[in-house]
Order: structure tokens, then C-alpha cells, then sequence
């Protein structure tokens, strides 16, 4: 199936070969059509017909978490060591994780009571809150064979000031090898346990 002559073959190649053999075929350091596309799905839901009052409570503007390129992407990043990733193949996001992260954590605050939830597309000078942030973690771990998601949240006051600061982190285990069929889930669960831990620590931040 693969054809090279092994004097040519440079360290790297034969490292990413091996590696790639190791995990069945599963990940690969090479972009590949996708057969699947993943979402994330909100555990919790603002339900149908709920009316949004900011006289009880304080508005917010949840932006998109910053993220560094290995998560930047629409591939799903596999930490093999301190050092290197991999991606699985035949899979991707239909958004940049970010993104996604972004319309989940602004769905679960929302369906949580403690703040009116505004678009920062629509409302970016609407006085009220703003939650930041960046995504340190998004994909699977291969030593602990998990799915780890971790947030750094920084919440901000109508004139910038950093009111608070905190990082969450969330941990899934994978049902089986890593693939196509077994990261999804275990993403979304995590994702879905940080934006729930997010939606929780606001209403403990002191107001100004």
C-alpha cells in the first residue's frame, strides 16, 4: 500500500507511517475529504416561548474564545505527546471548534436564568457584561484515551475592566479506538460540562 524507498525516506516520514500504523489508521497528519461532519449539542436549551427581561436580569455578550492554531481548525486534533499531534482522518467540524464552543456556552448561560444573552454580531454596543475567553484544550488526549476540553473565561465589565477570571476543564473518556465514530461524543460531553461549570460561576462574581 505504501511505496517508498527506505534510504529516501527522511526520519519524519517513517515516524508519521509508524504512528499512523500503531492507531489502525485512525489519525493522520494529512488532510482528508471528510465523510463525517460534527456539531455540538447543548444539554441545556432555552425553552420555546421564554421571555427575555434585562430588568432581572444583567445582559451579556459571550465572544468567541480566542484559540492557538492547532485548535483553530476544523480537524480534530489528537495530543500524542507534549511535543506532537496528529488528526483523526474521515472527520471534521462544521464549524471551527471555537465557534461552536462559542453558540454552546452562549446557549447554556442563556437557558440558565442568570443573564440575557445578546449577540455580539447584533448588540456590540449594548452596555452590559462581557465573557471572554480562550480555549487551551479541544480535542483527544491519546495517553489517557479522553477527550479534554478546558476554557479559560475572563468576564468583563461594560468599560473593560476584568471582573473575574478562571479556567475550567472537563474530561471524557472514549468508548473505543479513536475515530470517526468515538471523538464526537466524548467532545461534546466535555464541552457541554464546561459551559454548564461557566453558567454556574457567574452569578458568584461580585458585581462592581
Amino acid at each position: 500500500m505504501f511505496h517508498m524507498k527506505q534510504h529516501k525516506a527522511p526520519r519524519m516520514a517513517v515516524a508519521a507511517l509508524t504512528l499512523s500504523l500503531l492507531l489502525g489508521g485512525c489519525v493522520s497528519f494529512g488532510a482528508k475529504p471528510p465523510q463525517q461532519l460534527l456539531s455540538l449539542s447543548p444539554a441545556q436549551r432555552v425553552t420555546a416561548g421564554t421571555a427575555a427581561n434585562v430588568a432581572q436580569a444583567p445582559s451579556l455578550v459571550v465572544a468567541d474564545p480566542e484559540a492557538p492554531k492547532i485548535l483553530d481548525t476544523v480537524r480534530v486534533p489528537v495530543r500524542m505527546s507534549p511535543t506532537s499531534i496528529a488528526y483523526v482522518t474521515k472527520v471534521q467540524w462544521s464549524d471551527t471548534p471555537r465557534h461552536l464552543f462559542q453558540g454552546l456556552l452562549a446557549e447554556t448561560i442563556a437557558a440558565s436564568g442568570t443573564r440575557i444573552v445578546l449577540d455580539p454580531g447584533q448588540y456590540t454596543g449594548v452596555p452590559g457584561q462581557r465573557l471572554m475567553g480562550a480555549l487551551v484544550d479541544f480535542g483527544i488526549d491519546e495517553q489517557s484515551h479522553s477527550a479534554i476540553v478546558t476554557y479559560d473565561a475572563i468576564l468583563a465589565n461594560p468599560g473593560g475592566t476584568i471582573l473575574a477570571r478562571q479556567r475550567f476543564s472537563a474530561q471524557q473518556p472514549l468508548s473505543g479506538k479513536i475515530g470517526p465514530e468515538t471523538v464526537g461524543g466524548p467532545l461534546n460531553a466535555a464541552a457541554n460540562k464546561v459551559a454548564a461549570d461557566v453558567a454556574a460561576w457567574l452569578p458568584t462574581v461580585a458585581q462592581p
